[in-house]
Order: C-alpha cells, then structure tokens, then sequence
C-alpha cells in the first residue's frame, strides 16, 4: 500500500460550471499534464470529482506541487496516502500517517475530519471521525484531542473504493484552465501593468498572444530583451506564447510632425491599438487586453479610453481598471514580475512625450488630426515590421 506518492487536486471554481464542467475538468487535467511533462514516473487521472497526480516515490515531490499548484484552475493540492474503504484499513493507515507526523513534527493534538463522498458506505461521517480517532488515540498514546486548536486536522475522504488521509491544503491560484476563454492579443510593454493584466487573463482561461512596441534606436536592445524577459515570467504559469516586435518609430514621427503636440500620447495609443486589433484577426484573437488603469496617467482618463476605443471595433480587455497602484505592485511581486518591471530601461511610450498631454480628448479632434497623415500606410509598414518571437517559461 502507498507506494507512490499520492496528491489530490481540486478544481475550485471549475466545480461550479454544471453540465460543462467535466469539459473544464479535461482542460484542467490536459493543463496538468503540460506542466509536469518534465517529470518521469507521472500519472494524471480525473474521478469523481477530483484529479489524482500519482508519483514515483523515488521522485522529489516538492517541485512535483509546485508545478501543479502553479496551473491556473488548481485551488489547492494535498499529499494523501490512500487504503481501502474499510474502518480497519482506514484506522490502521491514519495512525501510521500520524507516527510519522509524531515523528517528523512532534505533533501532540490532533483532531479527525472525516467526509463519506460514497453515501453507500454503511457509517456516516461523523461516527467515522469519532471511529479513526478513537484509533489513532489507541495507536499514538502521546496524541490527545483539540477539537478548537490541533496541531493537526486530519482529514478522512471516503470514496467508493479507496479513502484518502490527510492533514493539509496548499493553495493554488485558482482561476480558469487556460483555454476554456479563447485567445487573445495583449499589449506588452516594460511596465509593471500589462504583464500583471496579462496574467490576471490567463487566470480566466484565455490563452495569450503579445505584441510589444519599440522605438529603436530611442528605445536599447537591453529594453527589448526586458520585455522578453517580463513575458517569459509570465509564461510560466500560462505556457509558450508568440509575441510579435513591431517598430513604432516612424509611425511617432509622423505624428510629431503632423499633429498637435498635446495629442500626440492618445494618438499613437490609437495606432497601437490598431496595429494589435490587425494582429489579432490574423492569429485568431477575439479580444486585446491592456495594462490600462482609469486615470494614471493622460491616456487613462476615461475621456481617453472613450477615444482609444474607438479606433478598434474589437472587445478591449482592461482588468487593472479598478485597482490602485499599490494593488497592482502588490500583485506583480506574487507573480513574480515587479522587479524586473522596475529595472530603469526606457520604452516607446516615454518617447516623444508631450510636456501637457490632453486628458480630455475629443474624438472629432483626433479624428482630424489623424486625417492629416496615412494612417493605413503607416499601419501596413508597421505590420511588415514585425518579427515574431517564441516566448517560454522560466
């Protein structure tokens, strides 16, 4: 018995989806399955509810969790051991696992939680808590009972043919299993926004496609390779992605060259949104999604955001909308992004700055402006610009 190492994983919301769930529930194991691909000896299997990850025992079981709970749609993970659905068997399991946690924690008081998922089993959950800890108090003589405050919560799941015992939840990140939500093209600068947005839409299940905008030679090299970096952060949790380059150079000249000063921010914002919403249609994107935050910067303010949605028909996807900055730095540094974010490399937007941005653009205004120069040559020259990079987790 237990020759393996045994984790139980559950799915949070994916339980929730009624007649589609075992649909997320297959997503949910494929994802699973991607992300442990790199270990040998690995079994994923989805019953009654519940996905079962069985290990080889000579394999290292830490990063084996790591790797699952890092799969968006995992709520938690639990290293169980199983026995038979039998009180003998499942008594003489629960006081080994508690030995052992005598042993590896000095544990003193313990408390058993049992739950009958197979409501055929012939004793109801309550009297099999009080059965196994009768058992473990007989098999563990230095343990006693805290019902309030355990060292350790024993947990007792019956199923139809095996039980499962264990004493602890790692938590996952929840969410939706990539995929189960599309696709779609997010605007990826150096910042600290657009990869925690990035991320927030992988963890609804959309699977992610990136353009980013440069300046060259305005904007270094060593500023592209941070954004590769940045979106290798975030392909950790949501896999390899393509994320095209594109030289917004010209395009910026020419605004500069053209149109007011004080619009030439919202102005090239809309050409960006144009050049990702021509991008999207070709690669199969439903949707763009940005790093926008209402009223951080001139661009952000709502009037802005009214003018850049305008020149796209495209859904535009802005989860950092309602968060302050302090939210958002709080959420890069949990994934792991902030501090390279913070590294002091310039991007395309600080480029040909306006002293007085408008905040209260107009859309006819912009609209004229924007008649002033080739629009569609510029985008086209723009899009021929691109060069497509693969994009992987580290």
């Amino acid at each position: 018995m237990n020759e393996e190492n045994i984790l139980i994983v559950r799915c949070g919301e994916v339980a929730l989806k009624g007649q589609n769930k075992p649909y997320f529930e297959r997503m949910l194991v494929d994802r699973i399955k991607r992300n442990l691909r790199n270990f040998q000896g690995i079994e994923v299997k989805r019953h009654e509810g519940l996905i079962y990850v069985r290990a080889d025992k000579a394999l290292e079981i830490e990063p084996v969790i790591k790797a699952i709970t890092k799969v968006f749609g995992v709520a938690s993970v639990s290293q169980a051991v199983e026995a038979p659905s039998d009180l003998e068997d499942i008594g003489e399991e629960a006081v080994k696992y508690m030995l052992k946690l005598i042993e590896e924690k000095g544990v003193k008081t313990f408390k058993v939680e049992a739950k009958r998922a197979d409501k055929n089993f012939p004793v109801k959950s309550p009297e099999i808590g009080r059965i196994i800890g009768a058992k473990v108090l007989i098999g563990c003589k230095v343990l006693k009972v805290d019902v309030h405050n355990p060292d350790v919560l024993l947990h007792v799941d019956v199923r139809h043919d095996k039980t499962y015992i264990y004493d602890g939840k790692i938590t996952g990140l929840g969410g939706l299993p990539l995929g189960t939500n599309g696709k779609g093209m997010t605007l990826l600068s150096g910042g600290i926004d657009s990869p925690v947005a990035t991320w927030m839409m992988a963890k609804r299940g959309m699977m992610i496609e990136a353009v980013h905008f440069h300046s060259y030679p305005y904007t270094s090299e060593r500023a592209r390779a941070k954004v590769e970096e940045l979106a290798s952060i975030v392909a950790g949790y949501c896999g390899k992605f393509k994320m095209h380059i594109i030289n917004l150079l010209p395009i910026q000249e020419a605004i500069v060259t053209n149109c007011p000063e004080e619009e030439t921010t919202i102005l090239v914002r809309r050409f960006m949104m144009k050049i990702a919403e021509r991008l999207a249609k070709e690669t199969g994107c439903s949707a763009l999604i940005t790093g926008e935050n209402l009223g951080q910067v001139a661009s952000q303010t709502a009037e802005s955001l009214v003018v850049t949605d305008a020149s796209v028909t495209m859904p535009v996807m802005r989860p950092l909308i309602g968060m302050d900055k302090i939210e958002i730095m709080d959420r890069a540094m949990e994934i792991g992004t902030y501090e390279k974010s913070i590294e002091p490399y310039e991007d395309c937007c600080t480029v040909f700055l306006p002293k007085h941005p408008t905040t209260k653009p107009k859309l006819d205004r912009i609209l004229l402006s924007e008649s002033k120069i080739n629009c569609e040559e510029l985008i086209e020259a723009a899009i021929e610009s691109d060069e497509v990079v693969v994009i992987k987790g580290i």
